[in-house]
């Protein structure tokens, strides 16, 4: 026999599918309009001024390729492969770099991130 209750209906979702969600995806959320968040705005926009910055100057061309058609134009790295006329894997070492005796080096996204800290830049 079913365990249909006409009284309760429920739709299955792995529990997982929650853990994914911030606050800001909930029905009732409702972004708040106070000077706090005005200031963490502002900040942000200094932040990302700055990291567009870093990534004009520190980065090699070939980074600064990836990261802009990566994060500014959303292809992917296939996509970005076939635009630069390179592999997939070489794309994702420009942009992220590699493992070598358990640590990350290289790629931009980790150059960045050095810079961002030698230089006191952080979001809150």
């Amino acid at each position: 026999m079913s365990n249909f209750n006409p009284d309760f209906w429920e739709i299955p979702v792995p529990p997982e599918f929650f853990d994914q969600l911030t606050t800001e995806d909930h029905l009732w959320f409702q972004t708040p309009c106070d000077e706090y968040t005005e200031l963490r705005h502002i900040k942000r926009r200094e932040v990302l001024k700055q990291i567009r910055q870093i990534i004009s100057k520190e980065l090699t061309d070939r980074q600064n390729d990836c990261v802009k058609l990566y994060f500014y134009e959303g292809k992917t790295q296939d996509e970005i492969g076939e635009i630069l006329g390179i592999s997939r894997r070489v794309v994702s070492q420009h942009l992220f770099g590699v493992t070598r005796d358990g640590r990350r080096v290289g790629g931009a996204i980790n150059k960045i991130r050095k810079i961002c800290r030698k230089l006191g830049i952080h979001y809150p």
